[in-house]
Formats: structure tokens, sequence, C-alpha cells
């Protein structure tokens, strides 16, 4: 009986998607979450819960303020760093902005997107959930790139704020990382 109450919650949860990829043919980082969360969805944008650290970090990251910029500026400004955003789920079933909760769910085609990339070097993933689902995704194709596994921007994940930048300081490293890119399209 279990099982039927367990599906009966899944198919009873949102149907939730991601958005559209932020990226250009300039784009050197690419930084993948799992699923955009309620108020995510609510606003149609990347990072909206006001108590998730994203801005924050990659503010501290980049040095330059993306906090008090709208949205749409904070995207012109990550063209402007070369850095990306996507997601690793495409579409799941999921009551709630926690990945334990993701259900059903189906990838986003990363392959292809990397494919349209060529300038690509670095695969950041903000969290566990997108780490590892990502990992799976990418198969042998994530050695062709330097993959950082970052704590979650998310405020469920009660790391400090200090400890959380510390390991998304190494996206600093990234700019400089040389282009593979001649290597992956041998693969």
């Amino acid at each position: 009986m279990p099982a039927k109450s367990n599906l009966a919650e899944t198919n009873s949860a949102p149907k939730k998607r991601s958005f559209a990829p932020i990226v250009n043919q300039d784009t050197r980082i690419l930084i993948l979450g799992s699923l955009p969360g309620d108020a995510s969805q609510a606003h149609q944008q990347y990072y909206a819960h006001p108590q998730n650290r994203f801005w924050h970090l990659l503010s501290a990251v980049f040095q330059t303020d993306l906090i008090s910029l709208d949205y749409q500026s904070r995207l012109q400004t990550l063209f402007d760093l070369q850095v990306g955003l996507w997601d690793v789920v495409a579409q799941a079933h999921r009551r709630g902005s926690l990945d334990s909760q993701i259900r059903d769910r189906t990838e986003n085609d990363l392959l292809a997107l990397l494919g349209t990339l060529p300038n690509i070097n670095t695969i950041a993933f903000n969290g566990a959930t997108a780490y590892k689902l990502g990992l799976k995704v990418l198969g042998a194709h994530g050695e062709f790139y330097r993959l950082l596994s970052l704590p979650s921007s998310s405020p469920a994940h009660t790391m400090p704020f200090s400890e959380k930048l510390a390991t998304w300081l190494t996206l600093t490293d990234e700019r400089t990382t040389p282009d593979k890119s001649h290597d992956k399209q041998q693969a």
C-alpha cells in the first residue's frame, strides 16, 4: 500500500519546469542548478527567493554588485562575465522547493547545449543534487571540462555564507583555464 500512496503523492505534486538556458557564444563558465524553486517559478527568474544567496555569492566571487541590479541587468552582467545558467532537471513533479522532493524527473539535454557552446571550460553545479544528476547526464563527456561541486546557495543548505563563498571562489580560477574546444570537438 505505501507504494500507491507515494504514487498518489507524486501525481498530485505540481509539475515544474526549468527555464531556458542563459548562455551566449562567449560563455566559459556554466552554472547548473537542479530545478527552479517555487519563488523562482513564481517570478520566472533564476534564484528569485530573497534568502537564496546565489546573487550574493556571485557578487563576492566576481567583485561586482549583482544584488542591487534588476534581473535583466543581472543577466547582462553574467554575459559580460562569460557566465551562463541552466538547470540539470528539465521537468519534474515536486512539492515545494526542496530537491529531495523531486520525482519523475526528465533531465535537460546538457550535451546538446554544450555542443553549441565551444568556449565552455567549466561546469559548476549549485548543490549536491545538481552535481549528482549532472554527472550522470554528462557521462564520459564530463572529462572535457573542469567540474566543480559547489555548496548549494539555497537557504535550505544551512552552511555559513563564508564557508559557501570559500568554495564558490574557485570559479574565478576558471576564467583562465585553457580552452579545450578542439579536444571536445574531436570526441
